[in-house]
Order: structure tokens, then C-alpha cells, then sequence
């Protein structure tokens, strides 16, 4: 397994994660993406620590903390071997303060978290998304009050505009407060939005992200056909909720060039999906889903090669996208 700097630290985990948005399915959104119990939780972290993946990255709000539950019973006695994300900001209940980047609300997300997780740390502690309605200055005080207790080691910002993350880097430097050293975000080879506004950015910083969504919503997992047939899995059980439209001519015209690769690499689609995505230089991780055990395995397999430098061109070209303003001005 290859391992990278977290982003702006001395951090190093492997390229990839397991996400654990398929753990519980206690709710009706996540039950769409799966419904893995302890056992089989269990049985995919013992997988993933024995393939060199030691990292698992998890929200207080997946499945309303059924996932950190039981993330952290899978991981029970065995909590110095591994590294552990969580997130918070988004609606844990229908109080005024059961969401959001306040003070208040972090702090009790956080030891919601941790009772859950079974711990009293987590190593990496993300804003899930940016509250406009909570000053800068009130968030990154909190946080950083919560990496000198010991609680959180690192911070990560995820689904923040680019003005919105550097804003809140300069108002960190400019209180000595800790920042945040490392993005999560959308990314793959059918959403490659990240690439126009926020890479650039994180580049200038010496950020990196963490990738989620590697696989489109799953519209690069090779189940999905012209010809209208879908596989089984979290396309055909309605997953595509919340996700960006993807034009379908767009959409088999990059699978088709991803099928050809696929071929001639002797890998999968989503396989060739991952791998591209690692040639980045700024991705330091890319979260990793699994319903199973077979496709847990599939996935892990995208690492431990390399495409060659002239099928990441035709994946270039075949994925691009229209450029925005203003990067296209002056551009001949």
C-alpha cells in the first residue's frame, strides 16, 4: 500500500480509506447506500488492516450516528492501530442548534462522536460544509481549543467553496489558530469541477484532498450501459439522490474510453476510475466504499500500478470539461 502526506502535515496514511456511509442504513437516505452491520463492518476493517489500509473516515450524520457506532465497535480494542475521521455540521435533530459550525454545536457533536467511536480522540475532525451563520472566528477558536485538549488532532474543512476555505486559512493565520490541513471533496473522472478553483488553491496552500466519491455516484463502478441496463448496486437502489445531473452522452462517451483502458489494462472501470485519480498530485487519500467484501477487494486492487502517461491523456480528454470564467480569459 502507498502511503502520502496528509495534506499540509507530517501525517502519513495509505492513498486510500474506507468510508463508512454504507455502515447502519438506519435512515432512508443511507439505506440506499447500504446497510452494513458490526459483523460485516468487522470483517471489512479486518480486510483493510490486513491489505495496509488503516485509515477509515466516518460523519456524526450517516445514518444519524448508527456508522460511528458501529465503526467504533468494529475497531474495539484496537484503536492505537488505526486513524479515524469524522465530521459535523450538518442536522443531527430539529433544534435550532442541532446543526451548523457554532461553538455549541461542535462541542457537543464532538463528544457525541467520541462516545460513539468508543474513544477519546479522533485523529482527524472535519467541518462537514461551511455555516454561513457562525463567524469565522468563533468556528476556528473552537476548533483549535479542541486540538490543545487533546480531543482532535488535526482539522479538515469538506464541500467549502474556494473563497470560503482560503478565507478561513487567512483568519487562522492571522489568529494563530490551528488550521485546516486537508480538504475533502468531490472528485472523479465524470466531476472534475475540483480541478478549475479549488486545486489551485490547495496547490498554493500545500493542502491535498481527500477524495470522495471516486466512483461518480457510482456511474463508474461499469454497471451502468447504453443500452439502459443497470448492475446491482447503489445506482440501481436509487443512490443517485443529492447527485450533480451528468449528461448522458458525456457519460458513455468517457465510459467507453474508460472500457477501452479497462482492456487493455486487464482492470475494471472503476479500477482505471481510482487509479486515475491518484496521478494527481494533490490528492493525499481517496475514500473507498464497499456493500462487500468482493467489492472492497475490487477497489483496493486500483492501487499497486500505474496507467501510462498516455491513457491518463485520453482520460483527460475524454473527461474535460468546458473551462469557467474568468480562467478562460486570455486563453488562446
Amino acid at each position: 500500500m502507498e502511503y502520502r502526506n496528509l495534506g499540509n502535515s507530517g501525517l502519513k496514511v495509505p492513498v486510500l480509506s474506507l468510508g463508512t456511509g454504507t455502515f447502519g442504513g438506519t435512515t432512508a437516505f443511507f439505506q440506499k447506500w447500504g446497510e452494513t452491520g458490526e459483523k460485516e463492518a468487522t470483517r471489512l476493517i479486518d480486510i483493510s488492516l490486513e491489505r495496509g489500509i488503516n485509515f477509515f473516515d466516518t460523519a456524526n450524520v450517516y445514518s444519524l450516528g448508527a456508522a460511528e457506532t458501529i465503526l467504533g465497535k468494529a475497531i474495539s480494542g484496537r484503536r492505537d492501530k488505526v486513524i479515524i475521521s469524522t465530521k459535523a455540521t450538518f442536522s443531527m435533530g430539529d433544534g435550532p442548534n442541532d446543526k451548523g459550525s457554532s461553538r455549541f454545536h461542535i462541542m457537543k457533536a464532538l463528544d457525541d462522536s467520541l462516545k460513539r467511536l468508543g474513544t477519546d480522540y479522533v485523529d482527524l475532525f472535519f467541518m462537514h460544509g461551511f455555516d454561513p451563520g457562525t463567524p469565522i472566528e468563533e468556528t476556528l477558536s473552537t476548533l483549535d481549543i479542541l486540538v490543545k485538549s487533546g480531543k482532535v488532532r488535526h482539522l479538515g474543512a469538506s464541500n467549502f467553496a474556494a473563497w470560503q476555505l482560503m478565507k478561513s486559512l487567512s483568519v487562522a493565520e492571522k489568529n494563530y489558530f490551528e488550521k485546516y490541513i486537508i480538504y475533502q471533496g468531490y472528485y472523479s473522472v465524470i466531476g472534475r469541477d475540483y480541478e478549475q478553483e479549488l486545486m489551485p488553491l490547495i496547490e498554493d496552500q500545500k493542502m491535498g484532498i481527500m477524495v470522495w466519491s471516486p466512483l461518480g455516484w457510482g456511474r463508474l463502478t461499469g454497471k451502468i450501459r447504453k443500452d439502459g441496463v443497470v448492475g446491482e448496486g447503489r445506482v440501481k437502489s436509487g443512490g443517485l439522490d443529492g447527485a450533480p445531473p451528468v449528461d448522458d452522452d458525456y457519460l458513455f462517451s468517457v465510459l467507453e474510453v474508460l472500457g477501452e483502458i479497462a482492456e487493455e489494462t486487464g482492470k475494471s472501470i472503476a479500477q482505471v476510475s481510482i487509479n486515475w485519480l491518484l496521478q494527481n498530485k494533490t490528492v493525499s487519500n481517496i475514500i473507498i466504499g464497499a456493500r462487500n467484501e468482493q467489492q472492497l477487494i475490487q477497489n483496493i486492487e486500483a492501487v499497486g500500478w500505474t496507467l501510462s502517461h498516455d491513457q491518463v491523456c485520453r482520460i483527460n480528454e475524454a473527461s474535460k470539461l468546458p473551462v469557467i470564467y474568468p480562467h478562460w480569459v486570455g486563453q488562446r
